[in-house]
């Protein structure tokens, strides 16, 4: 991306921050009877059975932004079942930008899923274990998506950078707004070791668990949006439109690379036998 466009789309950013009422930025999108929303709208749930599972997504469409949700996943056997978290538009050549969480047998790891589309074309995979036991308690997943970057962080601590390659012809989501979903459903003929385990439906209801959903983000409504030309980005709270990955931030997600990374794409030589997509020949790219 050429230096006066991306100045262009950053100082032009009026960024909108929502922490408030789950009612107030969300709305149950399928399985209405198996989400629930407790005391002041700031928790909820997602619960799964034979019936069915549940969802939820954004009122609101956003061109960048940085989410933070923090979620609790199900727990023992959750085998078969996949929760997600994720940004997507619509329509054949949509963008999308995913954390999903593919369950496992009681005892063994939750495989970490992230991928990213753009213009339609995915295939982009990425798959961790994570350094802690994500459902004994709450943990923070991070999207931020800038003009720049798209990184995926799990506790601050970032797993995973996108960086935009237009420069050398690879596409990069910035022109289609997108809403954040979440949900939890059944997937047992691929969630877990390839479909090979499958859904113990005795272990159900499987529960999901939601609090403080943080947007910080353009809108865009009515084929507009809502970022026009203002001072004062100084706020530490817009710092995500500048935000990407220092020495140090670097060393960490070195760190769960070298620890944790269980998939990666950009080294299935098999699946690509013709050669690698070109971005994971960018250096310090993957």
């Amino acid at each position: 991306m050429k230096a006066g466009l991306l100045v262009s789309l950053i100082v032009n950013f009026l960024v909108v921050a929502s922490a408030g009422s789950f009612y107030n930025d969300f709305y149950f999108n399928w399985g209405h009877d198996h989400g629930k929303v407790y005391g002041d709208g700031n928790s909820l749930s997602l619960t799964l059975d034979k019936n069915s599972g549940s969802g939820f997504q954004s009122k609101k469409e956003y061109l960048f932004g940085k989410i933070d949700i923090q979620l609790k996943l199900v727990r023992g056997n959750s085998a078969g079942t996949v929760t997600t978290f994720y940004l997507s538009s619509l329509g054949p050549y949509h963008d999308e930008i995913d954390f999903e969480f593919l369950g496992n047998t009681s005892g063994q790891p939750y495989t970490l899923h992230t991928n990213v589309f753009s213009q339609g074309k995915g295939n982009r995979e990425q798959q961790f274990y994570l350094w802690f036991d994500p459902t004994a308690d709450f943990h923070t997943y991070t999207i931020l998506w800038n003009p720049q970057v798209i990184i995926f962080s799990v506790d601050g601590i970032a797993i995973r950078e996108f960086k935009n390659l237009e420069s050398i012809g690879i596409p990069f989501p910035k022109n289609q707004p997108m809403r954040i979903y979440s949900s939890l459903w059944e997937a047992d003929d691929w969630a877990t070791c390839g479909g090979k385990v499958k859904t113990d439906w005795t272990k159900a209801p499987f529960v999901a668990s939601y609090r403080n959903i943080n947007i910080n983000a353009c809108t865009w409504s009515y084929g507009a949006s809502s970022c026009k030309s203002k001072s004062g980005f100084g706020d530490s709270s817009n710092s995500w439109i500048w935000e990407q990955l220092d020495s140090g931030r670097k060393g960490q997600m070195k760190w769960v690379r070298d620890n944790y990374i269980v998939y990666d794409y950009c080294k299935d030589y098999k699946r690509f036998p013709y050669g690698l997509p070109r971005e994971c020949d960018i250096t310090n790219f993957h």
